[in-house]
């Protein structure tokens, strides 16, 4: 499933602003509610289980609240999220933690709380439904109101409701199942493209190095060390700020990772593939367990945001199983496969003595994968092939040389700090 967020101004009716803002209030007492409840200054006794935080405080929060059920519900879930981060700070980061602390300003909507109509929306509140128009730039084009408000192929899922400055947005969540199929790819071209927790964020079949995971796992860090020592400041002041540079670091964050994407991307089109080839994200889990929640998100989000951009012109994206990726051989006459061939981020085959960067050996394999995987299932495509930084090859390792070769260069390759 492919996500996208896309903010818009509300302009609410009829004074449906007091009944907001008295369901933004009471959202709040829900959600603090249940974080009072799930906390305990020993942070191996936090509860952050939805399913054990719900049967405990439902009934409680139904009746000290006039919110809809489906409201309590996703209170209830913004503080189990938040229980949740408290007990990998402390446990996994090794950082100081307090009590979450809820602001009213943010409401959660989902399909039963809000409906979507062309220029207005209809917003559950503890009294009842208000009506607020949208308010659209005047110029829409080449925005995300012109890709995804109005498009055929972007269903909306869900939304959050925020207040700032006395003034109301409603954060919409769009969503699009993939449609490409393989069948679509015949006698084509794929890119083989290894994505990292460190070191390079994406590595392709083509030798281009993009992204700088050291860099992001940097600037979470700076950010956490703010966030603690704010945290152990204690006053409002210093949760507001928590808020704001939260908001800073996520969308720092996400637009970093939409560009290396987007590189990944363009990469491919550099060379004319049809298709990406990816390590499957639910058979990887194992290789990345060992690294941090955000590093794993990273690598997911980085996996979807290729996956829709490169959709977006016509690309396949394929999965692989991730198995021996880095520990086989890529040279087209030797495939010899040994756990010793790789030493960190050096590939020297013990066989035949390719010597190769190990994430570029790895996006090689990928690709080649991808293309065993489609000879294997009959899907007729036997004259695909893997581009390469010095040409290509196919599934049955005939190489073909080219003058041209992948860009290594990239402004994201070395970011500075």
């Amino acid at each position: 499933m492919l996500n996208w967020n896309c903010e818009v101004k509300l302009n609410v009716r009829n004074d449906g602003d007091v009944l907001l803002d008295a369901t933004f209030e009471q959202f709040r007492q829900a959600a603090q509610s249940v974080a009072d409840y799930g906390w305990s200054d020993n942070p191996a006794n936090i509860i952050d289980s939805k399913s054990e935080l719900n049967d405990a405080t439902y009934d409680d929060v139904r009746e000290q609240t006039d919110l809809v059920a489906n409201h309590v519900q996703a209170a209830r879930s913004l503080a189990a999220e938040a229980l949740d981060s408290c007990k990998e700070l402390y446990f996994e980061e090794d950082q100081a933690i307090s009590k979450p602390t809820f602001r009213g300003s943010v409401i959660i909507y989902d399909s039963r709380t809000i409906t979507f109509n062309d220029d207005h929306c209809t917003l559950s509140t503890i009294d009842g439904r208000v009506t607020a128009e949208y308010v659209f730039p005047e110029d829409t084009s080449n925005t995300p109101f012109e890709t995804y408000w109005n498009s055929d192929e972007w269903e909306k899922s869900s939304a959050t409701l925020h207040k700032r400055d006395d003034t109301y947005y409603l954060h919409v969540n769009f969503q699009q199942e993939p449609e490409t199929d393989t069948s679509t790819v015949e006698n084509g071209t794929v890119l083989g493209v290894d994505f990292n927790v460190d070191g390079y964020l994406a590595v392709t079949s083509t030798g281009a190095f993009l992204g700088n995971a050291d860099f992001l796992n940097h600037k979470r860090d700076v950010y956490e060390r703010k966030r603690s020592n704010l945290q152990q400041t204690g006053t409002r002041s210093a949760h507001l700020t928590i808020q704001s540079i939260g908001n800073r670091f996520r969308n720092w964050g996400e637009d970093y990772l939409h560009r290396v994407a987007l590189a990944v991307v363009c990469e491919a089109r550099r060379h004319d593939c049809d298709a990406i080839a990816i390590e499957n994200l639910k058979q990887i889990r194992e290789r990345i367990s060992n690294a941090s929640k955000f590093q794993q998100w990273a690598f997911k989000q980085l996996q979807e945001f290729v996956t829709y951009k490169a959709e977006d012109h016509g690309i396949l994206v394929d999965d692989v199983r991730p198995q021996y990726t880095s520990q086989r051989c890529s040279h087209s006459e030797c495939g010899f496969t040994h756990e010793d061939n790789r030493d960190g981020d050096a590939f020297e085959c013990l066989k035949c003595g390719k010597e190769l960067h190990a994430d570029y050996n790895a996006a090689r394999n990928i690709g080649w994968r991808l293309l065993q995987h489609w000879l294997k299932s009959g899907a007729g495509r036997a004259n695909c092939q893997v581009a390469l930084k010095s040409g290509t090859v196919t599934g049955n390792g005939e190489f073909s040389p080219t003058t041209s070769s992948g860009s290594t260069g990239s402004p994201l390759t070395s970011p500075r700090l």
